[in-house]
């Protein structure tokens, strides 16, 4: 798909900053967000990035869910609920606990969780309130995921264990009739998971109404894996590498690369390409036409895995131990076309990519991505320099998995003499602005920018370290961080690439 040339901020709803003492603690759907879209639209930009919006299965990882459709009760704002009349008031926080530049997600969760559960009682006890029938509405058109997403929730929280192959073991098998008893024993479990996600959906839908009317386009991700203690491992075991115990037998990673010496043991089990293949890859069409009703653009997440996956036995040590197998190529995007229409989709196609992988997305029509950061580490390597960039790519600065450029200015070491950077700055103004102003004036179709990097933050505000399992996802925005001389700088870099639409 051709993409209109235009650039963006990337910017995860849990960064952004809060109101006061009632913000809860991490960023979310409420009244910020819609001033992060008339940030954008002044700063003449008209996409706005995020991670994805899943509830994390472990260390907070939004790439790492317990759910592939699910959205994250955590995002929920507390003071649209008192809007809504679902909430007398929002709890505050102690000046301690509001988490002014880093979220504690532990004590988010806690607090969250039991506003969410007053809210959860009060429409329970409300004869006719006013969104009784839009839940139930909602309930019917996401029948299809929702009801064993909210059933897998409910047990999985009755159990307190995020491993399900580690429940009794029938329910790991699912026989029908002990589903049929937990289902009574828990339906109000059941029915409150329901309209937490009924909460996330409303506000999500309200946003992205707003940032559309205001002429921005969100971008979504969708990781190519989902983990293993998930609800779509356990509902659809015969598609993914697990045993008859529902214990994973192959997983998913990556060889060394950009980011890591000695590859990345990501743990997610592997999908069976065959049996999904039998299905017509079913369960990818559902995946797709989901994300699409909730984004405008979707970055896909390991793009080369389509091609070719590094599968790795679950008893091995580290991802080195791995082996190359040949993916499903077009077929699952193909499905979705066939059913869904043209699809809008960036390709991520960073780490070790092979001629095989840029033919595979050619041949879908998707852009791929250009990283400044990985075009300076060698002085013949060009791939990633600005001046190379085709139209059909998004050009970033960084990733959420790089350091940020202030960061990564400070702390690289030039193997080259001289120094393949020096070429493309001056000491007219800061080096983070000369090097956001060159990816916008380079000749991708879409440009994006993290917020850290527009900030000129240094690696205190990273996103993520890849391999590193603890102190990721944290970090976010001050309420004040956005200035007018930001917005106005913004948009002039925008303007003078013919970006502002």
């Amino acid at each position: 798909m051709k993409f209109p040339r235009s650039s963006g901020v990337l910017l995860h709803i849990t960064s952004l900053p809060g109101e006061s003492l009632d913000d809860g603690g991490i960023g979310d759907l409420g009244p910020q967000a819609y001033r992060f879209v008339d940030f954008l639209k002044a700063a003449g930009q008209s996409v706005w990035q995020i991670l994805p919006l899943s509830p994390p299965a472990e260390g907070n990882s939004p790439y790492s869910a317990y759910s592939a459709f699910a959205g994250n009760p955590l995002m929920v704002s507390l003071s649209r609920l008192v809007r809504d009349g679902l909430l007398s008031q929002v709890p505050e926080l102690s000046p301690g606990e509001v988490g002014a530049d880093h979220v504690d997600f532990a004590l988010v969760a806690e607090r969250k969780e039991r506003s969410l559960a007053r809210a959860f009682e009060r429409f329970s006890g409300t004869d006719g309130h006013p969104l009784v029938v839009a839940f139930r509405d909602f309930c019917v058109a996401q029948a299809d995921w929702l009801d064993e997403f909210a059933r897998f929730e409910a047990i999985m929280r009755n159990q307190n264990e995020r491993d399900w192959s580690k429940w009794p073991a029938e329910l790991v098998a699912r026989h029908p009739d002990v589903i049929a008893d937990w289902d009574e024993m828990l339906a109000d479990e059941i029915q409150f998971s329901k309209f937490k996600q009924f909460l996330f959906d409303r506000q999500w839908c309200e946003l992205k109404a707003y940032a559309n009317e205001n002429g921005v386009r969100i971008c979504g991700d969708m990781p190519i894996f989902v983990a293993h203690e998930s609800a779509d491992v356990w509902v659809n075991q015969n598609l993914f590498a697990v045993d008859e115990k529902g214990k994973p037998t192959l997983v998913a990673g990556v060889p060394p690369d950009y980011f890591s010496e000695t590859g990345q043991l990501w743990g997610n089990p592997q999908y069976d390409w065959e049996a999904l293949e039998a299905t017509g890859y079913d369960w990818w069409v559902k995946r797709f036409g989901c994300a699409l009703r909730q984004f405008d653009l979707l970055r896909v997440d390991h793009f080369r895995g389509f091609e070719a996956y590094w599968e790795i036995p679950a008893s091995a040590k580290t991802a080195i131990e791995g082996a190359w197998k040949k993916g499903p190529m077009s077929a699952p995007f193909d499905a979705a076309e066939r059913v869904l229409g043209e699809l809008p989709f960036i390709a991520e196609d960073l780490g070790m990519i092979t001629e095989e992988v840029h033919q595979l997305r050619l041949q879908l029509g998707f852009p791929g991505m250009r990283v400044l950061q990985f075009g300076f580490d060698t002085a013949d390597d060009e791939f990633h320099r600005p001046n190379t960039y085709p139209e059909d790519s998004v050009a970033y600065t960084g990733t959420h998995d790089n350091e940020t450029l202030v960061g990564w200015l400070k702390t690289r070491k030039p193997t080259d003499s001289p120094d393949p950077l020096k070429a493309w700055i001056t000491e007219s103004e800061p080096v983070y602005w000369q090097l956001i102003d060159t990816v916008l004036q380079s000749r991708s179709d879409t440009a994006i920018v993290p917020m850290q990097d527009l900030l000129g933050l240094g690696n205190a505000a990273r996103m993520n370290v890849p391999g590193q399992a603890k102190g990721n996802w944290s970090w976010r925005m001050s309420a004040d961080a956005i200035t007018d001389p930001i917005t106005t700088k913004l948009r002039t870099l925008t303007n003078d690439a013919g970006r502002c639409e």
